[in-house]
């Protein structure tokens, strides 16, 4: 199934444009491609044909963690159909615990599931920085020597890295004369590694074995690899920022073999993405030149109305002039453009003149469908337009597609037991209690224990919402997709029961309106799954006749905000609504305070929510729009 990006409106034309011109902002050229799925296929192709023109040993080198898994996914599909013998290429880990753990604790049990098992490498052939049992100082040093000695000059280093520049193990102020060494892990590095130990940072190693950064410089060519937004802003500082301690990964520039494979969201801030009329000739349709004119109102601290042909010309925006100009005419267009994405009317405002609105003004009143990954991303991400919808008489349901139940903490279950017991409905406390305690490390929970977390969850979602009048019995959907339901951090593969189930939602409502989570920063995934889920559910009912009137919004939120230079339409929140949408937030309980898995961003879901959106609002106001409290933004994608 085909991954999920927004299509391209706009932008540089690379067609004929010499490669020095197309990477002039770049220490380390970018080479970006649809998808992962797609750079991986790339890469694989890449490798394949090296080992195949190689004579001898072909030695190389892989990153743990999740990112090359489609390309060891790749690799193995050459390999089974006779592309590529393994038989002489020697396999480098980067990394590993020390002391080491059992093989579903490692950190190369992806390179061992995902590869090693499915080609014919031999075993003497994979050299993994691995000590079963702790050793006194001179042990370990002596074996970290060996195996840094085996690891130089690698034919090929296949690369990933953290959202802070991590690579390996190798954290900030790493230097780049380290060798293969032991590390203590940061209070930080645990906290993201506890993901595989039931979120429990006492149960996390906090030693490892790593390559040093002058170790993985000598090899004779690295690609670094990055998905995903929440790479975003490491890619634009290792590709094009300084070298610096505080980035280990941009010490890798100084390599002069080594390139980016980057899929298409992680490359959304470097130059030739954000600026492209910096580096070349651009295709300029009409969110285009909104988007430069956003970025050059930034620049310059201008509203639209405000710039002068000056400021265009001094930015590098000349070609926009000469196409589109003269620069007045751009600003009173641009400043229209997006004056009309402005609507308090979601749904569409009836019996008015629609022509500019975003919304048609009919049918009215609309049905609608809010597709909500958790059970809380519904109010986090469009709380208020949700609100403003259903108090503007519009049919609105809500879909929590998945039951959000490993976000749950045990704590959390024993005080909605306690209150039980103390209400005299049940005295279950002890029996939970034991559930709990039976718990193992790395293993899916408990059945019986993910029912009560599933069930809290539902019936905060059902507080949220009747909060502001929905109808928590018709309205509110809780669709449990099959693929989260593993009792773990790690989720299932999306199949067709998960898309039948949405099938037959939306053959039930038959909506005007969809709205879907753009977020695909989440760091655990599920918010992709279940957009590529419901558009894949979208493509199969593409014959029916209520979907020529349907539109499908994406919303953000939750982890980032849509661009300026992308929204199709922007609702304004009053103080009062904000405080209503707030309130929606409060009703999930077991999210505020203590979230086992909240990533780097220390903020409640609530604080991230309405700082996202009244930054939004300060945006508008800036580019010289009404001043608002808060604005939730949303991109049209059909």
């Amino acid at each position: 199934m085909k991954k999920f990006s927004l299509p391209k409106d706009g932008g540089l034309i690379e067609a004929g444009l010499p490669y020095g011109i197309m990477h002039t902002y770049e220490n380390i050229p970018v080479h970006i491609f649809e998808d992962e799925e797609v750079a991986s296929e790339r890469l694989a192709e890449e490798i394949v044909s090296a080992i195949n023109a190689n004579n001898g040993v072909y030695r190389l080198g892989l990153t743990t963690g999740s990112s090359p898994v489609a390309l060891y996914r790749a690799l193995v599909r050459r390999h089974e159909v006779g592309e590529v013998s393994f038989k002489d290429v020697e396999i480098y880990s980067i990394d590993e615990y020390y002391p080491a753990l059992p093989d579903n604790y490692s950190r190369n049990r992806r390179l061992d599931s995902e590869l090693i098992a499915h080609i014919d490498v031999k075993p003497e052939n994979v050299f993994i920085p691995k000590l079963s049992e702790a050793k006194d100082s001179a042990e370990v040093s002596a074996f970290c020597a060996e195996f840094d000695a085996k690891a130089r000059g690698l034919d090929l280093l296949v690369m990933g890295m953290g959202e802070k520049g991590q690579i390996g193990f190798n954290e900030s102020g790493a230097s780049e004369l380290s060798r293969t060494r032991t590390v203590l892990l940061t209070y930080a590095s645990r906290k993201r590694e506890s993901k595989n130990f039931s979120g429990k940072i006492d149960a996390t190693p906090d030693k490892a074995i790593a390559m040093g950064i002058s170790t993985m410089l000598s090899a004779k060519k690295i690609h670094l690899i990055a998905w995903g937004e929440d790479k975003a802003d490491v890619v634009k500082r290792v590709a094009e920022g300084k070298a610096d301690h505080s980035c280990p990964a941009s010490f890798l520039q100084k390599h002069e073999n080594i390139s980016f494979y980057v899929d298409e969201n992680s490359a959304s801030l470097i130059t030739r993405n954000v600026a492209p009329w910096l580096v070349g000739p651009c295709e300029w349709t009409p969110k285009f030149i909104r988007k430069a004119v956003v970025w050059l109102c930034e620049q310059v601290h201008k509203p639209i109305l405000k710039l002068t042909q000056g400021d265009y010309l001094a930015n590098g925006l000349g070609e926009l002039l000469e196409q589109h100009g003269p620069y007045d005419q751009i600003n009173i267009k641009v400043f229209n453009d997006l004056q009309h994405t402005i609507s308090g009317w979601p749904g569409g405002k009836p019996d008015a003149d629609d022509s500019t609105r975003p919304v048609p003004s009919s049918p009215f009143p609309k049905r609608v469908v809010i597709f909500s990954p958790h059970p809380d991303d519904d109010v986090i991400s469009m709380g208020g337009t949700f609100i403003r919808l259903a108090e503007q008489g519009h049919d609105v349901h809500v879909a929590y597609e998945t039951s959000g139940n490993v976000a749950v903490h045990d704590d959390v279950v024993l005080q909605h037991m306690d209150a039980a017991r103390e209400l005299g409905f049940g005295d279950r406390f002890d029996e939970v209690k034991e559930i709990i305690a039976s718990k193992k490390p790395g293993q899916p929970e408990p059945r019986a224990l993910l029912n009560l977390k599933g069930a809290i969850r539902r019936s905060e979602a059902k507080s949220a919402v009747r909060s502001f009048g929905l109808n928590d019995e018709t309205n509110c959907h809780f669709l449990n997709l099959p693929f989260y339901e593993t009792g773990g951090i790690k989720k299932g593969q999306r199949t067709q029961a998960d898309i039948d189930i949405i099938i037959d939602l939306l053959q039930q409502v038959k909506p005007h309106q969809i709205y879907l989570a753009g977020d695909l920063a989440d760091p655990h995934g599920t918010h992709r799954v279940c957009t590529e889920a419901v558009l894949e559910a979208l493509n199969q009912l593409k014959d029916e006749d209520w979907l020529r009137d349907c539109h499908v919004w994406l919303y953000r939120g939750a982890w980032m905000e849509w661009d300026l230079g992308k929204v199709d339409m922007a609702v304004p929140l009053s103080p009062d609504e904000v405080i209503k949408k707030r309130h929606a937030i409060y009703r999930h309980l077991s999210q505020k305070d203590i979230v086992p898995f909240p990533g780097e961003d220390p903020r409640e879901f609530w604080q991230r929510a309405e700082e996202r959106t009244q930054n939004t609002a300060r945006l508008y106001d800036e580019l010289g729009m009404a001043e608002y409290q808060a604005i939730e933004v949303f991109v049209k994608l059909f």
